[in-house]
């Protein structure tokens, strides 16, 4: 398994694929990054020579991935919580930040749900 900026990345899919296991990087930027380096996105993996990989590392290194945008992320969200705007209302009690509602739905954002004392089902 090939291994770019500390993720596995799978040798047995093409190269484009490979590339969105790194937490930044999507299906156009991989292209994007592959069409830098003039190789083929249709290339297993597993086929690409150590070359090949340098060339992908060093210009995926000029991209913000994995721990530094993890990082940057939180830090805008530890903002927004600070300075009390809305959608670090939001973020602190759990809710869904983006709008959507919260009668019937956002199971994700609100865990689990929880009994209410005396409430008949109908």
């Amino acid at each position: 398994m090939a291994r770019i900026k500390g993720v596995d990345i799978p040798n047995d899919k093409h190269i484009c694929i490979s590339l969105t296991y790194i937490y930044g990087i999507g299906r156009s930027l991989a292209k994007s990054i592959l069409k830098e380096v003039n190789i083929d996105p249709t290339t297993k993996t597993g086929d690409l020579s150590q070359d090949d990989l340098v060339k992908i590392r060093d210009e995926i290194n000029k991209h913000l991935t994995e721990g530094d945008l993890r990082r940057e992320v939180s830090m805008n969200i530890k903002t927004k919580m600070e300075i009390n705007s809305y959608q670090g209302s939001r973020h602190k009690k759990g809710l869904p930040v983006r709008g959507q509602r919260t009668n019937r739905n956002a199971r994700t954002r609100k865990g689990k749900g929880k009994t209410v004392a005396n409430k008949k089902k109908v």
